[in-house]
């Protein structure tokens, strides 16, 4: 279907802006570039090969993953400092094992004493270190453990003690600035970030253990404080496909039904086709309609979409049967999980494919 446009695709269909996607991950490059902090950017959003090699301008060196059927992959086509950014699964160490003595670098995160424990009961063949990054909580109320506890500290210690184990860094996740309004508050949340992960390591130091940084999320790197310089990485990663204030990543649907008597229409995408992150939270519904300001999809089942006014009656004649729509989907990272394969364009011509990785 190359050279074909995006009105031949049947729907629905996740499409991604080639050229846009290509901008995006070119400003975030050097923007860090010019900070002097390393940019590892996180496979995520996507999970395909040929937007991995646009992050990582053709290196294929420094990446985040956040499953290891993810680091699998990559490592399988040649990518290599790969860091496995969740708290490690138990049921998972001996495939960490593996790709350890693989690699040249591996790296795990751990945020417990007992994940710790269990790396230390699978030493790594050939003298190789586990190289492990501190999840730490600054804010953001996920995973990690808490910045201010002590423990925090005890358990830097313990992985730099541990025999087999090498401290490599500390990494903590500021996904709080996603609810921020405005660039003022998203930079409020990255300086907190900042500044608690500096401080946890700057203590570090005075226990004798030095070690790396990292803080990362899309809002916060794209608005990058002063002092994230003294960063010494950062792991956005959906900035690729951005959420829907940025539309490089969308959903084509199509118009299947009227419903004059509810004064809706129907179309072919429920939320196996976009998700349902976001419910509630945008005044157009589930996603924004390209175009269509007045336009609501107000709700979703298994494979069908309901679309109403804001206000007003449907004009069913500017919507007839098959009528093409653009749904901006509210979190790009969950609309793209629901799709098989996205189809790349280029000013609104099909130029390929990508096939992203499934599974844990």
């Amino acid at each position: 279907m190359e050279g074909e446009p995006l009105s031949a695709l049947c729907t629905p269909a996740l499409v991604v802006d080639l050229d846009k996607v290509k901008r995006n991950a070119k400003r975030m490059i050097e923007r860090f570039e010019k900070l002097g902090v390393q940019l590892r950017p996180h496979m995520k959003t996507h999970k395909t090969l040929e937007c991995a090699d646009i992050m990582t301008g053709g290196s294929r060196r420094c990446i985040v993953v956040s499953t290891l059927a993810e680091a699998s992959f990559y490592a399988n086509h040649g990518f290599d400092d790969i860091l496995y950014a969740y708290s490690v699964p138990f049921d998972k160490v001996e495939h960490c094992a593996v790709l350890s003595e693989r690699l040249e670098l591996f790296q795990v995160l751990l945020d417990h004493p007992d994940a710790l424990e269990q790396l230390k009961k699978r030493p790594l063949k050939d003298g190789r270190l586990w190289h492990v990054w501190l999840k730490l909580d600054c804010g953001n109320g996920r995973a990690g453990v808490l910045h201010s506890e002590p423990e925090a500290i005890r358990l830097a210690q313990a992985i730099a003690q541990a025999e087999g184990v090498n401290l490599t860094g500390v990494y903590a996740h500021c996904g709080n600035t996603y609810n921020c309004k405005g660039v003022e508050q998203i930079q409020a949340v990255a300086q907190e970030t900042t500044s608690l992960t500096l401080q946890f390591v700057e203590k570090l130091k005075s226990f004798g253990i030095t070690c790396k940084s990292s803080i990362g999320s899309t809002p916060s790197c794209s608005h990058p404080v002063k002092d994230m310089s003294q960063l010494s990485e950062v792991h956005p990663g959906n900035y690729v496909f951005y959420v829907w204030r940025m539309w490089l990543c969308c959903v084509l649907t199509r118009v299947i039904g009227h419903s004059p008597h509810r004064n809706q229409l129907l179309i072919d995408c429920g939320w196996t086709g976009i998700s349902l992150d976001g419910v509630g939270k945008l005044p157009t519904g589930n996603a924004m309609i390209e175009g269509h300001p007045n336009l609501k999809l107000v709700s979703m089942t298994q494979e069908h979409g309901r679309v109403e006014p804001i206000s007003g009656p449907l004009d069913y004649s500017n919507y007839p049967l098959g009528t093409l729509l653009t749904l901006i989907p509210y979190h790009s990272c969950a609309a793209a999980a629901m799709h098989p394969v996205y189809h790349v364009h280029s000013e609104g011509q099909l130029v390929g494919k990508w096939t992203p990785t499934r599974g844990w």
